[in-house]
């Protein structure tokens, strides 16, 4: 069976290149995705500012809630006298507590972020002096070579640094250089200036004496860390290897979850695509084959032989395309990592793996998808008589099984059951884990039913056709319902793509608007004051306030919490607003209770969530930083169900941040008071104040969404992966369908048609391939999205604009028309009476 498979393989080139194209897509896809799945559950990020320690002492990250660990996204502080109890510890050679928070040189130039620490830090990293000397006083400062160069500094100039809601003027003492590569710039004050500015330590970096076993010491440091630490509420823990990249660079710990996500959901998709792709595809040869398979039949052939036949030449095939894969997948994987680390999903400092496991993975898939395609695909085909097949006129109309129709019944029925799952009982963003899966099972199980509701769209839309075209026309239609159950197998593929691109695409421009709108609602601030460095002297609030045109203003932190009864296992948003102005600047419409009253430990809830609680009632909230406060409720107000938000009193919640410090301060202009003005006067404001900034409020929404942008922004390109391979599908379908109609054409024109009636003719069937491929994938897309508006913005139909839908839906006329017209235009070119006589 192999041997004749090898022969039949080097005569059927032409229709195998469509599976061999199908098979290695699908393969580059599965390993692409298989590679960011492995470079997320690895999460190895290489130390750079650590890389001189052998061990680092840092708070503990991981929050348990109940079956869930969270990642706390603020650093818990440690005990300063902990490092007096590590350097104790038999086989520490050195311990260099380190202060780490955010700094910005100012002046013209474009360094990457910076980050201050004390001089000792240095050589953690190490750091070595490459000009200059190490600072002595107060007002002296240290740059690494990147950031001084990028301001153009040199040692003995000044510098103003903006640090820790101030900025002063520093006198440039040295400038230093790593022998590898530190993402981050490097300020280095005094160890004393850094105390003042930072008093919390936020790890500890121990050097391990010469011939001291790592392991030990790890053991010895975690036995007293455990110890010192064991009544803190966010304890400490011993790290060493990659984990210290996760030290300097906490997005790493944060973000891990969403590049699993993402490459586990885009892969199991690509994979069941890439089944009915290659089913297609197969299905399609194997028609094209109906002759052939008969004479085998005719001398003795057995149905199971000619099905070992056409699965030995398509995994003879899924061979040399998993090869092919097998190099280009890696590339294409690191390629996409790339663009995830360039648009800020993914952090710079993780290390893209891909070894042996995405790579057997997607071995294992394209022999699954091989097997699954070839057998769908020609399990009829195999079982084709004599007489049916040698018959010119012979066309296939039985299409339906048992098991086809119960499998559609279940796709479909799984659907419906996603979709009222989440139109009743989801809310905001939370349903999109169900609208995706809903929109799958929707186009599978209209893919399934392909066939039949192929030949009803096109006895539905047969009078409209024929009125329109006239005789071409009239000609396609025939055609069309003829060939209803090949024309099935373009039509899917249409199907698929226009489905899962209008899915996914309004799924997320409906899920961007409905939470900009969300923000929008709860901030009613005309401007918002920040800081290069991030953080605020909390004293500028108070001339904020004075300054002319300026109705309310208030300190304004960011942060995420956990509260029980709110929100999920990942948190609840935290916003700290200033009592005083938030009346004014944020949209707190009170249930019960006075905006007033939030000040001291007070905490403010949706009235939705606050699960029977009410106003004076005793609630637990643990900050960001694994810190956990019993807080009064002060205020309930009407929230928006989905986009819960707790607020805290500005200082509170700063305290829990890594900053310690206001981060913004929200203005409210006067009545009559013009944008431009108001910008003009807190200009003037602050211009006592270097390193501020003003912005007004479209900038703080816009800012506020980045992240969903982000995630957005990936998610097109995910999608746009998976439908460039189902539209090449679009396209070799069309192209076997087209050309394999060669005598049908030949016949034609003997009987007097023109080449151009016939390519007017085909012109037509594949305006009804694309539309009835449009109308099913539309409705498939329909499905999750009706719900999912529903949910997430209350209303009955996504948002966004118009012309996405009218893209996709050009995107598939185009690739119908180009796809059939090139290769009738081809078959066009024989001589009718030679055409006539083609074999298929």
């Amino acid at each position: 069976m192999w041997a004749m498979a090898i022969r039949t393989l080097r005569h059927r080139a032409a229709s195998l290149s469509a599976t061999f194209l199908a098979l290695f897509l699908g393969a580059v896809i599965v390993m692409t995705c298989g590679g960011l799945l492995e470079t997320g559950i690895r999460n190895n990020a290489p130390a750079q500012r650590l890389a001189g320690a052998d061990l680092v002492v840092t708070g503990d990250r991981d929050l348990p809630r109940g079956d869930e660990t969270a990642v706390l996204p603020e650093r818990p502080a440690l005990d300063d006298a902990l490092t007096a109890a590590v350097r104790d510890v038999p086989g520490v050679e050195r311990a260099v507590p380190e202060r780490v928070f955010e700094a910005a040189v100012l002046g013209d130039g474009d360094a990457p972020d910076a980050q201050a620490h004390g001089w000792s830090s240095a050589a953690v990293t190490p750091y070595e002096l490459a000009a200059g000397r190490a600072p002595e006083g107060p007002r002296d400062v240290v740059l690494d070579e990147a950031t001084a160069g990028a301001y153009g500094v040199r040692p003995g100039d000044e510098v103003r640094v903006a640090a820790q809601g101030g900025a002063e003027a520093y006198r440039l003492t040295g400038v230093v250089r790593s022998g590898h590569a530190v993402d981050r710039g490097a300020v280095f004050f005094t160890d004393e200036r850094a105390r003042e500015l930072s008093p919390a330590v936020a790890d500890i970096a121990v050097t391990a004496a010469p011939g001291t076993d790592h392991g030990e010491l790890k053991d010895r440091l975690g036995g007293v860390v455990a110890d010192r630490t064991a009544q803190a509420q966010a304890p400490a823990k011993v790290v060493t290897g990659d984990d210290r990249g996760a030290v300097e660079y906490p997005e790493v710990l944060t973000r891990k979850e969403d590049l699993i996500a993402l490459a586990g959901a885009f892969g199991g998709m690509a994979a069941l695509v890439a089944v009915f792709v290659v089913s297609g595809t197969v299905a399609l040869s194997v028609e094209r084959r109906r002759r052939e398979f008969a004479l085998l039949r005719t001398i003795g052939g057995t149905p199971r032989q000619l099905r070992r036949l056409l699965l030995a030449e398509t995994l003879m095939v899924a061979l040399v395309a998993g090869a092919a894969g097998w190099f280009a997948g890696p590339p294409a994987g690191e390629r996409l990592f790339e663009e995830f680390t360039g648009s800020g999903m993914v952090s710079e400092a993780v290390a893209y793996e891909q070894g042996w496991i995405p790579a057997v993975a997607a071995g294992g898939a394209l022999l699954l998808t091989s097997l699954l395609g070839g057998f769908i695909g020609g399990r009829r085909g195999v079982r084709v008589t004599a007489v049916e097949a040698m018959a010119e006129s012979a066309v296939r109309t039985r299409w339906a099984s048992p098991v086809r129709i119960v499998a559609a019944l279940l796709f479909l029925a799984g659907a419906t059951a996603l979709a009222i799952l989440t139109w009743v009982l989801f809310d905001g963003p939370i349903a999109a884990s169900t609208a995706g899966p809903t929109v799958l099972c929707t186009a599978i199980g209209l893919a399934l039913l392909g066939p039949g509701l192929t030949k009803l769209c096109t006895v539905l839309i047969s009078g409209p056709v024929r009125a329109v075209t006239g005789a071409g026309g009239e000609l396609a239609v025939l055609t069309a319902r003829a060939r209803a159950v090949r024309m099935a197998g373009v039509v899917t593929p249409v199907m698929l793509a226009v489905a899962m691109a209008t899915a996914n695409l309004y799924l997320q421009t409906t899920q961007t608007d409905a939470s900009r709108e969300a923000y929008a609602q709860n901030l009613r601030a005309d401007a918002v004051v920040d800081s290069a460095s991030g953080t605020l002297d909390p004293a500028l609030t108070a001339d904020v306030r004075a300054t002319d045109g300026v109705a309310a203003a208030g300190a304004y932190v960011t942060s995420t919490g956990w509260i029980d009864g709110i929100g999920d296992e990942d948190g609840v948003p935290l916003q700290g607003i200033d009592a005083r102005g938030a009346a004014r600047t944020t949209a707190l419409d009170p249930v019960e209770g006075e905006v007033a009253d939030l000040t001291g430990a007070t905490v403010a809830l949706p009235a939705g969530a606050a699960d029977g609680r009410s106003v004076g009632d005793t609630v637990e909230v643990r900050f960001g930083d694994g810190a956990a406060a019993d807080l009064r409720i002060a205020v309930l107000f009407e929230g928006r169900a989905g986009y819960d938000t707790a607020f805290v009193p500005a200082g509170l919640l700063a305290g829990h941040t890594d900053g310690a410090l206001p981060q913004q301060i929200l203005v409210r202009a006067e009545d009559g008071t013009s944008a431009a003005a108001l910008t003009a006067s807190l200009e003037k404001t602050l211009a006592d104040h270097p390193g501020t900034a003003v912005a007004d409020r479209d900038e703080l929404i816009e800012a506020n969404i980045k992240d969903t942008e982000t995630q957005a922004w990936v998610n097109y390109l995910m999608v746009g992966m998976i439908v460039a391979y189902t539209a090449i599908s679009v396209v070799n379908n069309l192209v076997l369908s087209v050309s394999g109609r060669r005598r049908e054409f030949g016949l034609q024109r003997l009987a007097g048609a023109t080449r151009r009636q016939v390519l007017r003719m085909l012109t037509i069937e594949a305006l009804i391939v694309a539309g009835i491929g449009v109308g099913l994938g539309t409705a498939a897309a329909a499905t999750a999205l009706v719900p999912f508006s529903h949910a997430a913005a209350d209303s009955m139909l996504p948002s966004g604009p118009l012309s996405v839908y009218a893209a996709v839906v050009a995107g598939a006329v185009a690739l119908a028309l180009t796809a059939t017209l090139v290769p009738g235009w081809a078959a066009l070119r024989k001589r009718p009476a030679e055409a006539a006589l083609a074999e298929e």
